[in-house]
C-alpha cells in the first residue's frame, strides 16, 4: 500500500510583484481557476503520483475584522502557497518537480521574496514545506494511478454491458461475470499492481495510535479536573467575542463564484486570524491535535464523520499560529457542501472555526456557531479564497465514483463471489 502525503510550499510576494504574479498564474489555465494540465509552467498532469495541486494567493481580505477584538496586523504578509496531495512522501516529488518543471517554477517563485535564480530550487522547495496541523484523506492507500486504471475499467466493462445488452440478457449472473473478466483480460487495462508498503509506515502509524491514546489517558484525569474553570473561561470569552457576519462583497462572491463548478468537484481555500490571546491560541492547539488523531486513524475508509464528498483537506497554521489556512477538494457545489457540514457536523465546524475572529457566537465550543446559517455562509464566503489555479488528476469523478469503481476492480479478482454477490457486483457496472 502507497500511503498519501501533503506539500504546502509558502513564500511572501514582493508587494510590487503581486499583479504580475496574478497573470502569469492565470496564464496556465484552460478555464477560470481550472489548470490546463499540460501548462507550459508546471505540466501537472506529467506526474502520476499527484492527485490535487493548486496555486492560491493568500491575502486576507478580513483584516479589517481585527479592530473589533482591539487588535491589528498592519504588516501581515501576502503569501503564495504552492500546495497538493501526492502519494508516497512529499519530498521527493517536490524534487520531481524541480527536475522536470523547473524553469517554470523559477518564474513563478521570482515574484517571492528570497528567491533568486541561484536557489538550489529542490532544496528551497523542501525548506519552505509547512507541515499541516491536520490533513485528511479520504481513503489511504488508493493512489492516483490506481483511480485511473480503475475509472479506465470501469468504462470498458459498462461499453461491454451495453453492447451486448441483447445477448447477456439471457445468461446467468456467473456467466456475465466470466464474460467480464474475459473481456478485461483482452481489452481492459493492463493490471493494477499495488506497490508495497513502505517500511516502517504502519509501525509508525500504530505506534503514533498508541501513544495518542495513551497521552489522551494520562491527561483524562487533570483535564477532568480543570473543566470546570476551562468551561467557566470559555464561556467568558464566548459571551465577549464579536461575531463579524455582514455580508460578503458581491465583488468578492463573484470572483469565487466564476472558478467554481467547472467540474463535478471544487476546490475551497480560506484564511483568517486566530482570536488573540493565550485561551484561544491554547484552546485551537489542542483540539487540531485531536482532530487529526482521529484523521489519521480514525477517518480513513471514505467519510469525514458522516461526511463522503471530500477527497482532501488540511488546516494549516501560519504567522506564528496568528493565522489559519484551511483547503479542501470535494464533490458538488459550495452550498451543497456547507449544507453537508451544517446538517451532520456542525458541532466539528464550530469545534475548531469557532476560534476564528468573526466566527458566529458558539456555546462551549459545539452548539450554535454553524447552525446560524446564514452568518456562518458570510462568514464562510468572506474568509474564502479564489484559488488561482487547481489541477485534478481525475476530472469527472466524485468520491462516490472512485470507491465504486474500485470495488469493481476488486470484484473482478474474486473468484469467491456467491451468485448473490455477483448480482449486486453487476449492479454497480
Amino acid at each position: 500500500m502507497t500511503p498519501q502525503s501533503t506539500f504546502m510550499v509558502v513564500a511572501p510576494i514582493l508587494p510590487e510583484r503581486e499583479g504580475a504574479l496574478r497573470l502569469l498564474l492565470n496564464g496556465m489555465n484552460r478555464l477560470p481557476g481550472t489548470a490546463d494540465p499540460e501548462n507550459a509552467l508546471l505540466p501537472f498532469g506529467r506526474f502520476d503520483r499527484l492527485h490535487y495541486a493548486r496555486f492560491v494567493i493568500l491575502r486576507d481580505g478580513t483584516l479589517g475584522d481585527l479592530a473589533a477584538v482591539g487588535i491589528a496586523f498592519p504588516d501581515a504578509p501576502v503569501y503564495l502557497a504552492f500546495l497538493g496531495d501526492c502519494d508516497g512522501p512529499a519530498e521527493s516529488l517536490l524534487d520531481a518537480f524541480a527536475a522536470e518543471a523547473g524553469p517554470g517554477l523559477r518564474r513563478i517563485f521570482d515574484h517571492c521574496e528570497g528567491f533568486d535564480e541561484t536557489i538550489d530550487l529542490g532544496g528551497w522547495l523542501r525548506a519552505a514545506n509547512v507541515t499541516p496541523a491536520v490533513r485528511y484523506v479520504n481513503w489511504v492507500g488508493r493512489t492516483a494511478v490506481q483511480i485511473r486504471h480503475d475509472a479506465a475499467l470501469h468504462a470498458v466493462l459498462r461499453a461491454y454491458l451495453v453492447q451486448h445488452a441483447a445477448v447477456l440478457a439471457g445468461e446467468p449472473p456467473r456467466a456475465i461475470s466470466d464474460r467480464l473478466r474475459a473481456h478485461s483480460r483482452a481489452a481492459g487495462p493492463a493490471p493494477y499492481r499495488e506497490q508495497p508498503t513502505p517500511p516502517g509506515w504502519r509501525v509508525g502509524e500504530v505506534l503514533d495510535a498508541i501513544g495518542g491514546a495513551l497521552l489522551l489517558l494520562l491527561l483524562a484525569p487533570p483535564l477532568l479536573l480543570v473543566a470546570p474553570i476551562f468551561l467557566v473561561l470559555l464561556r467568558w470569552h464566548e459571551r465577549a467575542d464579536p461575531a463579524i457576519t455582514p455580508r460578503p462583497d458581491p465583488v468578492h462572491v463573484a470572483d469565487l463564484s466564476r472558478i467554481e463548478d467547472h467540474d463535478v468537484g471544487n476546490q475551497f481555500s480560506a484564511f483568517g486570524t486566530v482570536k488573540p490571546g493565550r485561551f484561544r491560541r491554547t484552546t485551537l492547539i489542542a483540539l487540531l491535535w485531536l482532530v487529526n488523531y482521529t484523521t489519521r486513524h480514525i477517518y480513513t475508509r471514505g467519510s469525514l464523520g458522516r461526511v463522503g464528498t471530500i477527497h482532501f483537506a488540511r488546516w494549516v497554521f501560519l504567522d506564528d499560529k496568528r493565522r489559519l489556512f484551511f483547503a479542501s477538494n470535494y464533490d458538488g457545489s459550495l452550498d451543497s457542501y456547507m449544507d453537508d457540514f451544517i446538517n451532520k457536523v456542525a458541532f466539528g465546524l464550530n469545534l475548531v472555526f469557532s476560534n476564528g475572529i468573526g466566527y458566529p457566537r458558539t456555546r462551549f465550543l459545539v452548539l450554535g456557531g454553524a447552525k446560524d446559517e446564514q452568518a456562518f455562509k458570510y462568514y464562510i464566503r468572506r474568509h474564502q479564497l479564489p484559488t488561482e489555479v487547481w489541477y485534478k488528476a481525475y476530472p469527472g469523478l466524485t468520491a462516490y465514483d472512485l470507491a465504486r469503481n474500485a470495488s469493481i476492480s476488486a470484484g473482478l479478482d474474486r473468484d469467491d463471489m456467491t451468485d448473490r454477490e455477483i448480482r449486486q457486483w453487476l449492479a454497480t457496472i
